[in-house]
Parts: C-alpha cells; sequence; structure tokens
C-alpha cells in the first residue's frame, strides 16, 4: 500500500466509511439500548421516555447522550463532566449486550465490496462514525468486516461530539510526520445528510447511498449518490482511475 506523502497525487484514497445504514442495517438496537444504560448509571436517569423527538441518524453519540439528557433536565455542566464516565459506559454495556453474530446486519454486496477495496494498492479503508469507537470496532467484528478497518485509524464519536470534526480527526490519524492526509485524496462515504454536512464541512468529496433511511432525493448535496453496493463500487472505480 502506497503511503502518505509530501506529494498528494501520491496519497493512496481514504475511504471513510460511515457504518449504520452505510456499511451495516439493522444493528442498532443493542447500541441505543447500551446508551440508554450508560446515561442511567452515569446520571441516575431513566432516559427511554426522552427525547422522542431526536433523530439520530448521522449524530455522534455524544450529541445523542446530550439531547437525550438536556430533554431530562440535566445540566450541560454535568452532561460535560460525566460525558467520559459514560462513553466508559456504553462501551461496557454494548459488550454486554452485542449479538454474538451482527452477520445479518451486513449490508448486500458490502462485505464483497470492502474486501475488494482492501485488496487494491492505492486504497486506505477508514472510518468517520458517530458511534463511540469501542461500539463501532465491536459491531465491525460482530459483522464480521472489522479486520478491513485498522486500528488507529479513522474518526469517531468517542473523539467528538461534533460530526464536522471527525473527517479532519481521520485524516490526520492517516497522516504522517505531522502532516494530515491531503483533502483531495479523501472521501466520505455516508447515508445522511449529516455524512455529507460533516465531508463539506471538511472541504472533501462525499459519496452517499440510499442503503439508509434517505432517498437521492434527499441526498442532493452529495458529490454523487449510489443505490447500492454495486453503484457504489463503480463510482470507487472511477475515483480511482481519476
Amino acid at each position: 500500500m502506497a503511503v502518505a506523502g509530501t506529494d498528494p497525487a501520491a496519497a493512496p484514497l481514504l475511504l471513510l466509511f460511515d457504518i449504520d445504514g452505510t456499511l451495516l442495517s439493522g444493528a442498532t438496537s443493542a447500541h441505543s439500548e447500551a446508551l440508554h444504560q450508560a446515561l442511567h448509571e452515569v446520571h441516575g436517569i431513566n432516559t427511554r421516555g426522552h427525547g422522542t423527538g431526536i433523530d439520530p441518524a448521522g449524530r455522534t453519540d455524544g450529541e445523542i447522550a446530550r439531547l437525550l439528557l438536556l430533554d431530562a433536565g440535566v445540566s450541560a455542566l454535568a452532561i460535560d463532566e460525566g460525558a467520559d464516565d459514560v462513553r466508559a459506559a456504553c462501551a461496557e454495556a454494548y459488550a454486554r449486550l452485542c449479538p454474538p453474530s451482527l452477520a445479518d446486519t451486513v449490508i448486500p454486496g458490502i462485505a464483497e465490496l470492502v474486501s475488494w477495496l482492501d485488496g487494491r494498492d492505492g486504497v486506505r479503508l477508514s472510518l468517520v462514525t458517530g458511534n463511540y469507537e469501542p461500539v463501532a470496532r465491536l459491531k465491525l467484528s460482530r459483522a464480521g468486516i472489522g479486520r478491513h478497518f485498522p486500528s488507529g485509524q479513522g474518526g469517531f464519536g468517542s473523539d467528538s461530539e461534533d460530526r464536522a470534526a471527525l473527517p479532519g480527526i481521520a485524516r490526520k490519524r492517516a497522516g504522517h510526520d505531522g502532516v494530515s492526509h491531503p483533502r483531495r485524496r479523501a472521501i466520505v462515504i455516508g447515508d445522511t445528510p449529516r455524512d455529507i454536512a460533516c465531508a463539506q464541512a471538511d472541504d472533501l468529496r462525499c459519496f452517499a447511498v440510499t442503503t439508509g433511511r434517505y432517498g437521492a432525493e434527499q441526498l442532493t448535496g452529495a458529490d454523487a449518490v449510489a443505490t447500492n453496493a454495486g453503484s457504489l463500487r463503480e463510482l470507487l472505480e472511477a475515483a480511482l482511475a481519476g
């Protein structure tokens, strides 16, 4: 695999995949329950009846936790002070609650796509997800595709509550000698308008997929929209050829 260097054109294509709705579908119930359990453990509040109007799609775990707690009347100061404990408690709860296999949640064609990408020179697979990192890693491991996404890479909800910050964090981790991976050699791949917004916040390209809750008409801000893993592969082949 090529290594990012001072010449941006020589850098591998960094593909920053979202998880829920992009790589997996229907793998969120244990994750949601783990977050509720963590909030109860840390703040002593049952948040299941709160935040009914919150749309979690594309949000970070920390942002979802904050919105639930604010709705339950918890102060911003208490939320900030408990954030680290919530992250740790959520990861511990998810390790207990995650099903032994999430293979049935892998979106059709995705396992083959990431395997094909992982075997190519000039490609680096990474993640930009609102999941806390331990949750994301276990989720992908139980889905059978975690080996394609190396540790020490990516941007996660445990890095920042602000999803817009995550692509820059992922590029920094993919760089070397203190130089972030070049923007023109990075693409965010996700299924929500928030994925598109976080890519635009870092001036990156975004390929959106309609495998989540949003249709093509709601993802018009992306550079391109794919309807399935096959059409996403076509977009990525063109990007690699260019």
